[in-house]
């Protein structure tokens, strides 16, 4: 449920070293595409258009009427877990069924922004919510909030990066996700419509354990704290999709390399290694993912470095 990347998964959790998520066997690759899949024009839409219905988990069908049915409970029990377990309060923007459960996206209110999930298990022969064993992935919910706290560190500079990609946008066929399709399917960790980071670093798990401590700490003082060790680039990806604007247009190389040039000069950007994806206008309805071939991007190697 995440806008993906082909060639990697960002989404590597500091708790468990987790690279890939397996929502109740849905395989729901929040921040990764898998190469060479298929192009299944029943399912493709225009991204102009996508607002995130349609999002489908493998064997989910049964699962996801039946919470359909319980809908006000699984919302009202989904955000006393948040606010119980991670100190956050959290709004549900989508539920979903998979395999033996439906998986519950969520959104915290407030800073640090974040998009995360919780699986909430179904009894199939009952047709029953079982609200009391709601569970998360292990290290997902905690690399969220890790990657929300990143988010406040270089807030300022995370809004310098916002308004270029917005003046890019007017000046180029090139348009961004819609944010509704953000909220109900591609969200994940720290993102907007125009794009979304990622921390590798460990010393935020630090960072997370000072905020189940203290939710309300402030931007200056995770900059603080953030001060008090050493980071390196390498340690955050901040990825950037942007989708042509036409709707039968293919990804064009002067586009992006004007992109490239531009991210490559700036200053002021937060610390970080930039990937940059351009896709044509299309997006599979039932994951947020344009995992076509013709995307033009940014492979590991040719990341863009800034301190």
């Amino acid at each position: 449920m995440k806008i993906k990347k082909k060639s990697i998964n960002h989404k590597l959790k500091l708790v468990t070293g987790i690279t890939t998520l397996m929502l109740l066997g849905g395989c729901l690759n929040m921040k990764s595409t898998a190469q060479n899949d298929p192009k299944r024009p029943e399912t493709e839409v225009s991204v102009s258009s996508y607002t995130g219905e349609g999002l489908k988990l493998d064997n989910g069908e049964k699962t996801d009427k039946i919470a359909q049915k319980h809908k006000k409970e699984i919302i009202t029990d989904v955000e006393k877990f948040f606010l119980n377990k991670y100190k956050t309060k959290v709004k549900v923007n989508n539920i979903v069924g998979a395999v033996d459960g439906a998986t519950v996206i969520v959104e915290s209110l407030g800073k640090p922004h974040f998009y995360t999930y919780a699986i909430v298990p179904i009894d199939i022969e009952q047709e029953k919510v079982m609200t009391d064993g709601i569970w998360t992935q292990e290290g997902q919910v905690e690399g969220a909030i890790m990657d929300g706290i990143y988010g406040m560190i270089y807030e300022d500079e995370f809004k310098t990066l916002e308004a270029y990609l917005k003046q890019f946008a007017n000046k180029y066929p090139v348009v961004f996700m819609k944010q509704e399709a953000i909220d109900k399917a591609a969200g994940d960790g720290f993102m907007t419509r125009y794009y979304y980071a990622t921390v590798y670093d460990r010393s935020f798990t630090q960072l997370y354990e000072q905020y189940i401590k203290n939710p309300n700490t402030s931007s200056e003082q995770w900059k603080s704290a953030f001060k008090q060790t050493e980071h390196l680039p390498k340690d955050f990806i901040i990825t950037i999709h942007l989708y042509m604007k036409e709707k039968d247009a293919e990804p064009e190389q002067k586009i992006f390399d004007q992109l490239k040039a531009d991210i490559e000069k700036m200053d002021g950007l937060p610390m970080g290694m930039y990937s940059l994806n351009l896709h044509d206008n299309t997006v599979d309805k039932t994951n947020a993912i344009n995992s076509k071939q013709n995307t033009i991007e940014t492979f590991d190697k040719d990341y863009i470095p800034k301190k």
